[in-house]
């Protein structure tokens, strides 16, 4: 098929990208490499760079060629920084899709995989989270990803050639060989802690110690980016007769303070860590229930212990000390 690929030049679109061309895709990448890096995107892949927030060029890239799906991942994703301007992600998140959606729509392309969050379950009211679970974002980023389900929903609905995925991804962590976690600033806590080892920081921060949970830190479910990436592909596989939402992790909650710990054992360096403050609007845990996605498209984790996870991080980190 012939895929185009917004955001392919970030963290999970350039692993996603490369496990496409893997499986003798056609890629197009389109990206404005304000958060992504040219170095990420794959050589076979065709690059567009341009904005979304440019209709006329979006328009010409449509005309351009025929696309068979979309895969978007292009957004902005901070929550903590949604929190502080809101409306920055809001507007940006939202109209920005609307303008690519209007080209997927208006080129009658069958098929887009959107890249959602876990933060559309701000509050849970159960542990592991499946599907059914009560919508309640945690912040503006994640009510942004579910605006736009709404309206993927309602496009499916009115446009019977249209069909969409939607993955409810959780941590998002590790790396291929060729492709890792690089972003400016760094926020997300696996490759925090790996900089540490490698001596870029002087310590990690664990942002609260008195949360309801076995040792106090807060818990996530990490998955591996490429079972991430492979999640993608199924999902673009399976929806040509109808639309799917999916929640993707592997179900296994680890605390920061596990995570730490797990990367002291796979990199042999003592990492600091300083106990502050919890941070606004960190729930204590989050743990996806993946079931759906594994009995219908028979999805299976390649990477299911968070050790194998931080290994392949700590790979690609001592390879790129200094990111792309």
């Amino acid at each position: 098929m012939n895929i185009l690929v917004t955001g392919g030049a970030g963290y999970i679109g350039s692993v996603v990208v490369e496990q496409l061309i893997r499986k003798n895709h056609t890629v197009t990448v389109y990206d404005n490499l304000s958060l992504g890096h040219r170095a990420a995107i794959h050589e076979a892949a065709n690059f567009v760079q341009g904005e979304l927030n440019d209709k006329k060029s979006l328009s010409k890239l449509f005309e351009s060629q025929t696309f068979d799906g979309v895969m978007h991942f292009a957004a902005k994703s901070l929550v903590g920084e949604s929190m502080e301007r809101p409306f920055y992600y809001l507007s940006d998140n939202v109209s920005n899709t609307m303008n690519l959606l209007e080209c997927v729509i208006q080129y009658e392309v069958p098929k887009l995989i959107f890249s959602s969050t876990a933060n559309l379950f701000g509050a849970p009211n159960k542990i592991p989270i499946d599907e059914m679970e009560t919508i309640n974002p945690g912040s503006p980023y994640g009510e942004s990803k579910y605006t736009i389900e709404r309206a993927l929903d309602w496009l499916s609905q009115i446009h019977p050639f249209f069909n969409y995925a939607s993955l409810r991804y959780f941590n998002a962590a590790g790396a291929s060989e060729r492709f890792g976690e690089d972003h400016s600033p760094e926020l997300h806590l696996i490759p925090l802690v790996l900089q540490v080892a490698l001596k870029q920081r002087d310590k990690i921060y664990i942002f609260g110690d008195d949360y309801d949970t076995p040792d106090g830190t807060c818990i996530r479910d990490y998955i591996h980016v490429i079972d991430l990436a492979e999640a993608h592909i199924l999902a673009l596989d399976a929806i040509n007769e109808e639309s799917k939402i999916y929640n993707l992790g592997n179900g296994s909650g680890y605390s920061v303070k596990e995570v730490i710990e797990t990367c002291r054992l796979v990199t042999g360096h003592f990492i600091p860590s300083e106990i502050k403050p919890r941070r606004l609007g960190d729930p204590a845990k989050l743990i996806a229930c993946s079931e759906r996605i594994k009995k219908e498209l028979n999805w299976v984790p390649g990477h299911p212990n968070l050790e194998q996870i931080i290994e392949s991080a700590w790979n690609w980190h001592k390879n790129n000390p200094y990111g792309y």
